[in-house]
């Protein structure tokens, strides 16, 4: 009778325990999963938990860090570019390949225009065309030269002159004189003497018999013709060259410089080289 008894309590706990079961819903059941922890995914492929075992993998290379996020920096950017501008690199193939920096010993140049003509070095200051003071026993309108300073001087009276800067001839060919301005001429062409042309072929330099008035021309953009001499005074295609004896005897000036002393002077004008 006591077993009987004891069966039917086992018997009733276990299916009080089934209903309470089965009674569940199942959002109840998974209450405690409701928050479920963050999977994290290694951005290392190769099994970090086998290095903390204090051993890594055989046969396998070395671990690489994962790549660094790069950032975009428009001011530091802009920097570079501005510093890059001010000097020369070789031709790259992209921006990537291009230094943040200019390389020790990289030459700093000046920013000009495309397609302007290049420079050979610079005209002193005193080469440039200026009013100044001059005394002088010669009436305004008379055109004085200083071969010896490179200077000339454009009279003006009352003590005053408009001097401008020009080359003159090199040694062997130097000369002083008094003629006048008997022709004036815009882009002249340039006939080379015989003479000239002869000593410059005997040092490798053939010259042409003639030569269209352009800015490749020697001559320059104006001419005005002394006397009845060889000698003028004229542009040239070659400015730098102001300011020293390179000539085989005429007096050039800068171009913009003659077409300017071209508008001031008549022919008849006095001219003095001294």
């Amino acid at each position: 009778m006591k077993n009987s008894l004891h069966s039917a309590k086992i018997f009733g706990l276990v299916a009080l325990g089934l209903a309470t079961t089965l009674s569940m819903t199942p959002a109840s059941a998974q209450d405690r999963y409701r928050q479920r922890p963050p999977v994290v995914v290694s951005p290392d492929l190769t099994a970090p938990w086998l290095m903390q075992l204090g051993e890594a993998p055989r046969n396998a290379g070395p671990r690489q860090a994962a790549p660094r996020p790069q950032y975009y920096q428009p001011q530091a950017q802009q920097r570079r570019s501005q510093q890059t501008r001010q000097y020369l690199f070789p031709p790259a193939p992209s921006r990537a390949a291009r230094p943040a920096r200019p390389p020790q010993g990289a030459q700093q140049v000046a920013m000009r225009r495309p397609n302007a003509p290049v420079i050979q070095g610079r005209i002193e200051p005193q080469f440039l065309p200026q009013s100044v003071s001059y005394e002088t026993q010669y009436p305004a309108g008379t055109i004085v030269i200083d071969t010896n300073n490179r200077f000339l001087y454009l009279v003006e009276g009352n003590g005053q002159a408009m001097r401008y800067g020009v080359g003159v001839g090199k040694p062997g060919f130097e000369w002083a004189g008094e003629h006048k301005v008997t022709r004036k001429a815009e882009w002249p062409t340039w006939t080379p003497p015989q003479e000239m042309i002869s000593r410059e072929a005997a040092k490798g330099h053939y010259l042409p018999a003639r030569m269209e008035g352009g800015p490749e021309n020697p001559m320059g953009a104006r001419a005005m013709y002394l006397g009845s001499t060889l000698y003028r005074i004229h542009g040239t295609n070659a400015p730098w060259t102001i300011g020293s004896a390179v000539s085989s005897g005429c007096i050039r000036m800068r171009n913009e410089d003659v077409t300017d002393l071209y508008e001031r002077v008549k022919v008849g004008t006095r001219v003095i080289v001294i």
